[in-house]
């Protein structure tokens, strides 16, 4: 119930939200990086690392590895409970 008022508030809720789903969609489709994360969604990169900031921080996503290329992943558990973003598009 907390995860899915959550996600409710990061993709919806919020102004930043259809950014995030842009981005959680496409992490969907392929684990990338933030550069390729701009370049697929066409935009500016310090706003991905800003909106990846914070699903990190809300357990959305998972980064492997600390360097500058290192991809980003949906958590297991955005995965398990992907549905729940699905019924907000």
């Amino acid at each position: 119930m907390r995860l899915r008022k959550i996600i409710i508030w990061l993709l919806s809720g919020s102004r930043g939200g259809p950014t995030r789903l842009k981005i959680l969609r496409a992490l969907k489709e392929k684990p990338m990086n933030p550069n390729q994360l701009a370049k697929t969604l066409n935009l500016n990169y310090k706003t991905v690392l800003h909106h990846l900031s914070v699903l990190e921080r809300h357990g959305l996503v998972v980064r492997l590895g600390s360097g500058y290329g290192a991809p980003y992943f949906l958590s297991d558990t955005l995965e398990r409970n992907w549905e729940v973003v699905n019924s907000l598009v």
